[in-house]
């Protein structure tokens, strides 16, 4: 089923966070009503919405009512019931369906898919509990990465193992669930490649993204990133390889390791706008939220243009005073809060944006910045 979603019509979004907060505003801007199925009453996506539906992601009476008051529905990050979704695309029009969901939010079937679509990733092992994975640890060797196969971001619910005598470590990960051991991969960068597919099968990948974490949460993204044509060029090949497998419709980050030879293994896929893709709602001509609301839509898309390099950072809990008390100093800085109430060590609560002409001056000044000391 392809429709046309115009506006005056409601997008329906599930999860009330600030990727939801950002597409209804996106989607705003041409027009759109906006509901949102979240558990919490004061979301940074119920904030601008029209409707509120405040129940747990599985309720099917909520469900019911996301999709009576829906023309489309869209869904802003990965841990969300699988069921309940499925079920939807039965009563609703949800374009990107639920199997995209299904595989992203369980490692193993990523890993399984991103292989299908004859794409590089880590030697890695699956492991339903931790007596296999002692029993198999030497096909993947150390250092190593114990992952569990579901949940899990920014650094939770992993561990590193380095020898031996460390994988005791890994233990409470399989009270969880499953788990993945992954090789080390010995890489010079982090990239992200955010590609965006609508009903018609159109695509087009944003400017590709280098990506810095401190203490395994995004802290900046430089764009465009400091990486070779060579390198570029097989990474949007993975990315449209991996959308082309999938049928996607809407968004997908396709998380990579750049390699000292210059070529790419990639790491994880998220199945919606990333955290590395908020520069471009400044530095494009079109934003990774305009796109997606576009893709969703069944409407053209905007092939993506870069106005000039630009910096993203992150701006968590800690960083909110530093930030907002030196707003005189940057009238350069694009600032986005998100509407969360409690600023929490590391909880992410906005972004800056940097456009510059200087794109290493940029870095070395956020670098030595008092603003991002942790």
């Amino acid at each position: 089923m392809m429709k046309t979603i115009f506006p005056g019509q409601t997008i329906g979004i599930i999860g009330g966070g600030q990727l939801g907060r950002m597409m209804a505003l996106a989607a705003k801007e041409a027009g759109f009503k906006i509901a949102v199925l979240e558990p919490t009453m004061d979301s940074p996506c119920g904030q601008v919405a029209d409707i509120r539906i405040v129940a747990p992601y599985n309720d099917e009476t909520a469900l019911e009512e996301l999709a009576e008051v829906s023309d489309v529905i869209t869904f802003e990050f990965e841990n969300i019931d699988y069921d309940g979704l499925k079920r939807l695309t039965e009563i609703a029009y949800v374009p990107q369906g639920a199997e995209l969901i299904k595989i992203t939010q369980d490692r193993i079937q990523e890993k399984i898919t991103i292989s299908q679509s004859d794409c590089p990733i880590a030697n890695y092992i699956a492991c339903q509990n931790f007596n296999e994975l002692v029993q198999n640890i030497e096909k993947v060797g150390y250092p190593c990465i114990v992952k569990t196969a579901r949940g899990g971001y920014d650094g939770k619910g992993q561990q590193t193992i380095y020898s031996a005598d460390d994988l005791e470590l890994a233990s409470p990960l399989f009270e969880h669930s499953a788990c993945v051991a992954e090789a080390f991969v010995p890489f010079t960068k982090e990239i992200s490649v955010i590609v965006q597919r609508n009903v018609q099968g159109e695509t087009y990948c944003l400017p590709i993204g280098e990506n810095i974490h401190v203490n395994h949460i995004l802290h900046e993204t430089i764009v465009p990133a400091r990486i070779n044509n060579k390198t570029a060029k097989l990474a949007v090949e993975a990315a449209e390889k991996i959308a082309d497998y999938l049928q996607l419709i809407g968004t997908l980050a396709v998380e990579m390791f750049v390699l000292e030879d210059g070529t790419i293994v990639i790491n994880e896929l998220a199945p919606r706008p990333h955290n590395s893709g908020h520069y471009s709602i400044e530095a494009c001509n079109i934003s990774q939220f305009h796109q997606h609301i576009r893709a969703i839509c069944g409407w053209p898309l905007r092939k993506p243009k870069l106005w000039s390099p630009s910096v993203m950072v992150n701006i968590l809990g800690q960083h909110v005073m530093p930030v907002t008390n030196s707003l005189s100093k940057y009238p350069d800085w694009s600032i986005h809060l998100y509407g969360k109430q409690q600023a929490k060590k590391n909880r992410k609560m906005g972004h800056v944006t940097i456009m510059t002409d200087d794109l290493d001056h940029t870095i070395k000044e956020i670098n030595d910045s008092a603003i991002w000391a942790e």
